[in-house]
Order: C-alpha cells, then structure tokens, then sequence
C-alpha cells in the first residue's frame, strides 16, 4: 500500500508564471508529504506494511512544428523539431526565475500550451529535507536500517548524464527531454554541492571562478569583507563556508543569517559568494589541485545554469619567451586529465569562446593599464595543456615535452582543460586564465622567496583581472553568453 498526496491532475497554461505557480504547488504538496511522513517515522510511528511516495511535478510541450522564431538568434528556448517533449522539475523556489524565463520562451517560440503534472519518478526521502532540517540524524541503527521499506531512496540509475553527454536514446513512446538534467540528477547534486563546499546552492552567483590556491580565497575574502563595508557597493553580501553571512553596510540582517555555523575546518573545496541581488554576482571555489576535484565541482555546479565559470591559477611557462608573472589566455587545451575520457571523447574539439577571450583580454588591459597593442609584453594566447601527473617532468626520455612542443602549448596546468571540457559537455561557457609560477624545462622552478615574492605581487592583479571580466559579461548580457557552438544537432530547450 502506497501513502501518496492528493492526485493533482494534468493542466495546461498558456502563461508561463501561472504555469510556474502550478509546479511550485505540485512540489510543496510532495515534499511536505514527505517531511510529514519522515517526521511519523523518526517519533516511532509503526509502518509495517506503509510506503510513503510522492512524485516530483513534470512540464511537458506537445508541438506539431518547428518553430524558427527564436532558433536564428538563441541557442535555447525551443526544441528541435515537433513532438512530446518533458522534463520533471525540483526545487522551483531555487530556480524559479530560471524556470520562469525557459517556460517564457517555449510559450514565445511555439505558442500552444505548457502541460504540468505530477510525474511518476519518485522523490528520495534524502532529497525533501530542508536546508536545516536534519532530524534523520535522531534515528538509530535499526531504524535507519528500515528506511528503505518506507521511503524512496536515492536511485542512481534516474541520475546519469546521457542527456548531457549525447548518448540518450528515448525508449519507445516515451517523451524527448526538455532539460538536460532530470530533477533527480539536479537534487543529487545540490547536495553533493553542500558536501563539497560547505555552503548553501541558494548563495551560489551565475559567475564562478575556480582557483587551485587558496591565496587567491585570501584576497577574495579580503574584497568581500572591503565591498561589505561599503555602503554603496553593488553587491548585497558576503558568504563563506559554514553559510555565514555578512551583509552589506546598511542592509538589515535576516532570520537565515544566525543559522551559519563557522565549520570546524573547512571543507574539501570551499567556496565563497559575492552576492548580488540578481544572483549575478561571482562565486569563487578552491578546487585544489587536480583534474579530478576539477571535475567533480564541475559536475554539480553545472546543474546550477550558471552563464560563465572562468579558471584562474597558477602554470608553469613552457616558453622561453615567458617571465614569471605573464599571463596566459588559453585558446586551445591539451586534453592529458583523462577524467573526461568517457563521457567527452578525446576526438571532441573544446574550441575558445570568443565572448569569453575579449572580455579577458580588455580585461588584463584594464587592471594592468598596458595599452591594448602591447598586451603580448605580458600575456600570451595559446593552448593550454592538462595533465593528471603532477611529477611529468620525472618521465623518462622527456616524452611529455615532445609531445607539449607538437601541440604548440605554452603552459601546463592540471585543471584548466578539465574545467573547460565540463563546460563544453554541459554547456556552460567557460574560459581560462593562468599566471605563469614557474617555468621548469628552463631550470626557473619556485624556490621559498621567489613564491612568497610572487604571490605577493601577482594575486591580487589576477584576482580583480578575474573579476573585471566578470563585470564586462555580465555587462553584455547571458543571452550573449551561451553560445550557440555549444549546442547539438537536436538541443534540449532549456538553457
């Protein structure tokens, strides 16, 4: 015997927002059923034979044709061809200005109307508790042990990325995608996001930068805590790991700010959010070093859409032209991470986004104040390569280096063509910026003093070059951003 919520029968809108309300209501409806019922379960209630459900809600387009009033301009907001295409939705109070503008524009690009209902995919038990909501954690072994008979857990065969991945092959009468990540797939990581940053996916901005040193963290924190005693600064907050919350000089603080605890240490990739009020402010994350931290962060905050995630960090120089301190904007990566190999062939071209490259260029200009025509002093374009060896130069016969000198790369890192390649997988614009630290095939490797000097000299420039180009995109406008080259033959519609 199933325990589920009230029935809510398919509807169909013609209005977008109205369309939203309905799936808000279908997803509370479920979830509280579900703390309510998980709330019975921790107090003792007898269950034998009670099995708790409730669905997530799903949106769905019939269209008859192809509609081209937005596919010669956008690269989203229409399907590919006609037919029945769904999704099912979580969290709408996350993403509801998301969910808003990409039912806005399948109502603009093919009129008809949005069908909303519940889906029959269930929802995990795990994945309905509140933010601050942790009363699993009162259970005992036994208990806990019986979760399972009740409840929904997590099913990893509902999470896979063959949609992202092109590999997705809809099974016979049933529905095209419209997302590229089932609600499932999203909640999964919106979790694994808390785990991994030790902060709340409701702070995380639409501009991200990665780093693989926490000195970059240091001077980020230090803008933050300087925009935060600026009564006129632009953004609104300031989070760190642990969701503490420092607002802006003059703003009121609010309820949720006293739920921030400071974590005992920090996590394994910290992440901190300069906030605006339009969630296009800069989040900030120290990947470490690694591509495989690389993908693994990359992997979840794709689910988050945001319109641009940049890499800034440290390289080593592989040209004797280079000094320590230059800059390098990677045009092209060398692909030797290998944590993508499955799921984005080696054969896949990951090209440069040329929105992304002139905004890093005028950029480094502006920071730099080195006029336009002189860049190449301190900057030089090129590939990049990405190796999952940190000891290369250790290899025997120096075949890493013939290779590097085949490619034409100028720089080595572990994580930019990583951050890049999950990017073009799940099409989220992206862009790397390095700073060459040392240059090894020349004998220039960092010693004590030479990187204490450096870092002190160069990471705070970097940081606001960063920064800068964050303004300029966000400048621009998102529709600008996701690039049409990052899109398949046959594109799911939301963006």
């Amino acid at each position: 015997m199933h325990k589920t919520p009230d029935f809510t029968a398919p509807a169909f809108y013609t209005d977008a927002a109205a369309a939203l309300a309905q799936v808000q209501k279908i997803y509370q409806r479920s979830v509280d059923h579900l703390r309510a019922a998980m709330r019975e379960f921790v107090s003792g209630t007898d269950v034998e034979q009670i099995r708790v459900r409730a669905c997530y809600p799903f949106v769905r387009l019939h269209t008859h044709s192809v509609s081209h009033r937005g596919s010669g301009r956008l690269s989203y907001g229409f399907v590919a061809g006609p037919g029945r295409f769904e999704t099912t939705i979580t969290r709408p109070d996350l993403y509801s200005d998301y969910l808003l503008d990409q039912f806005q524009l399948l109502l603009t690009n093919h009129g008809g109307e949005l069908e909303v209902g519940t889906s029959t995919q269930p929802i995990p038990i795990h994945f309905s508790f509140a933010e601050h909501d942790h009363i699993e954690g009162q259970l005992t072994a036994n208990r806990r042990a019986l979760m399972r008979d009740v409840f929904d857990l997590p099913d990893l065969t509902a999470m896979d990325d063959g949609i992202a991945n092109g590999t997705h092959v809809p099974r016979s009468g049933e529905a095209q995608p419209l997302a590229l990540f089932t609600a499932p797939r999203v909640d999964y990581s919106l979790q694994r996001l808390r785990h991994y940053t030790g902060t709340a996916p409701e702070w995380f901005q639409n501009f991200v930068l990665f780093t693989n040193y926490q000195f970059y963290i240091d001077e980020f924190i230090k803008l933050g805590r300087a925009e935060m005693a600026n009564p006129d600064s632009e953004y609104t907050a300031f989070i760190e790991p642990g969701n503490l919350v420092m607002r802006r000089s003059g703003l009121p603080a609010q309820a949720i700010d006293a739920l921030g605890v400071a974590p005992p240490r920090l996590p394994q990739m910290p992440a901190y959010h300069l906030m605006r009020k339009d969630r296009s402010g800069i989040t900030m994350v120290n990947i470490g070093v690694g591509p495989a931290n690389a993908k693994t962060i990359t992997d979840h905050i794709a689910v988050l859409r945001p319109h641009a995630w940049l890499m800034l960090g440290h390289c080593a120089g592989l040209r004797n032209s280079q000094q320590l301190g230059d800059y390098v904007l990677a045009h092209a990566y060398v692909r030797e991470d290998h944590v993508l190999d499955e799921e984005l062939p080696l054969w896949v071209p990951i090209p440069a986004l040329a929105e992304i490259q002139v905004a890093l260029e005028a950029a480094v200009a502006d920071v730099t104040g080195v006029p336009a025509q002189e860049l190449k002093r301190i900057m030089r374009t090129g590939t990049v390569a990405s190796t999952d060896n940190r000891n290369w130069e250790l290899l025997p016969d120096n075949t890493p280096q013939r290779r590097f000198s085949q490619s034409r790369a100028v720089a080595l890192d572990m994580e930019s063509a990583t951050i890049a390649a999950n990017g073009f997988r799940f099409r989220v614009p992206y862009g790397t910026l390095l700073c060459v630290s040392d240059k090894p095939l020349h004998g220039e490797i960092k010693l004590p003093g030479m990187a204490n000097h450096f870092y002190r000299e160069r990471v705070d420039q970097h940081l606001r070059i960063g920064i800068r180009a964050v303004e300029l995109l966000r400048g621009g406008g998102a529709g600008q951003l996701h690039s049409r080259k990052l899109r398949s033959f046959a594109e799911v519609a939301f963006q």
